[in-house]
């Protein structure tokens, strides 16, 4: 038996994730699973956002502008496409211009030589490292896209694309609204589903990339609502 101090370490532990508060002599549950920071969501579904993310990358072509929004699937893309030696810039032009509102997104490709880095201004959310608010919009409503990549934490072919938090659907619809193209990433689990506020309507997405595991009935509503699929 691990006795009192290992309680205690398994209580630390749990706080330091957010999944409770401590007391004196005890805890409180936290009811935040559906928001944790983004640090403790990159262990669900990992295989799936893995294959959705190379995919998705596959879609990006040298010398186009591409939009990043936050979240784990995006953070994948961004590594994706960073691998990717084609990419390469060639003389004085970047071989991909990356804009993005995610510290996290921007910090991982910051470094590649061949990728021109553009973040948002804004206020930073410790959950998702997304920057939101009116300098965030500032910087977007002076840019356009080739192709947005677009995290979600809910898709539904009816309803659309959404966002736990109204800040981030405000900006990430901004984004919508400034790419030329728009693709989707959400595994299966995120297909179906509603969340708090919506980031735009189904009709702004032209691709969603999802997992072979999704509900084939949400797939043929998505492609029946003139969404290009593609299950990996």
């Amino acid at each position: 038996m691990g006795g009192a101090p290992t309680i205690r370490r398994d209580l630390d532990h749990l706080a330091e994730q957010q999944l409770l508060t401590r007391t004196r002599g005890g805890a409180v549950a936290n009811d935040l699973a559906y928001d944790l920071p983004l640090r403790y969501k990159t262990a669900r579904h990992v295989p799936e956002k893995q294959r959705i993310s190379a995919s998705a990358a596959a879609l990006a072509e040298r010398g186009m502008a591409v939009g990043l929004n936050g979240g784990t699937t995006t953070a994948g893309v961004a590594r994706a496409l960073a691998m990717r030696a084609d990419l390469a810039s060639r003389g004085d032009a970047p071989g991909l211009t990356v804009v993005t509102n995610a510290l996290n997104i921007a910090h991982e490709l910051a470094v590649r030589p061949n990728v021109k880095i553009v973040v948002t201004g804004g206020v930073a959310r410790p959950q998702s490292f997304e920057l939101s608010g009116p300098l965030a919009t500032r910087v977007l409503s002076e840019l356009t896209m080739d192709l947005l990549f677009l995290g979600v934490d809910a898709l539904d072919a009816e309803a659309g694309a959404f966002a736990h938090h109204e800040g981030e659907a405000s900006i990430n619809r901004l984004m919508v609204e400034r790419a030329e193209r728009v693709v989707a990433v959400a595994d299966g689990s995120k297909l179906g589903r509603r969340a708090f506020a919506r980031i735009c309507a189904t009709h702004d997405v032209h691709t969603l990339v999802t997992d072979t595991d999704a509900d084939p009935a949400a797939v043929r509503a998505f492609e029946a609502a003139g969404v290009e699929v593609l299950t990996v």
